[in-house]
């Protein structure tokens, strides 16, 4: 099953903020206990590259992979690191050789959008997957609209959504959507609080059926 068909099946990922993270591998089991599989680690949290590294190295039945990635140098650290998809905020100036790195690793990308000009940029540098960033300011009506034009696009909303307007947005045509500290917060990491965040987890997914 590749990185885009779990997506689909599980129809929610987690995005991970947090200012540190000492056991990204306990994050990762704890997300999965609550039926989360794909989760984005991103290169906000410091030295990223090597949280990636731990959350690979375990057998805890996630996918991890690389978000707010901005720069060649950033996909290269995190593919070397083993991130199993990578994810922009947007399309910089380096997103056609982001977008190269990915496809010479054999890894998905998902590159940051808002607009159906960069809707139809990011499909043109061979994104996967296209994120729709943020999603909460024009919410799931937006995202049906963009359906209109592209038609099968995989389309995962981000930021600000949450587990009351979750479904919506998967209503409307996304592929997933990102849950953010709706699921995950800095509070309960930094107290290693895993049972919360697998608990968060699972309310977060029964708001999806």
């Amino acid at each position: 099953m590749t990185t885009l068909d779990l997506l689909r099946a599980d129809r929610v990922l987690s995005v991970v903020r947090a200012p540190a993270l000492d056991d990204a591998r306990d994050l990762c089991s704890a997300l999965v206990a609550g039926g989360i599989h794909v989760i984005e680690l991103t290169f906000t949290t410091p030295d990223l590259p090597r949280h990636l590294e731990r959350a690979a190295s375990g057998d805890t039945g996630a996918v991890v992979g690389a978000g707010t990635v901005q720069t060649a140098a950033q996909a290269q650290s995190a593919i070397d690191a083993g991130a199993a998809f990578l994810v922009t905020p947007g399309q910089g100036p380096e997103a056609a050789a982001i977008v190269a790195a990915s496809k010479n690793a054999g890894i998905p990308i998902v590159l940051g959008s808002f607009t159906p000009s960069e809707v139809m940029t990011a499909l043109a540098l061979g994104a996967d997957a296209v994120k729709i960033f943020p999603a909460h300011h024009l919410g799931p009506k937006y995202l049906k609209d963009l359906n209109g034009p592209f038609p099968g696009v995989p389309l995962v909303p981000s930021g600000g959504v949450n587990a009351g307007n979750a479904k919506q947005f998967l209503e409307a045509g996304a592929l997933a959507v990102s849950a953010g500290t709706d699921v995950v917060s800095p509070a309960d990491i930094t107290a290693a609080n895993w049972s919360q965040i697998t608990s968060n987890a699972k309310a977060f997914c029964a708001a999806l059926s």
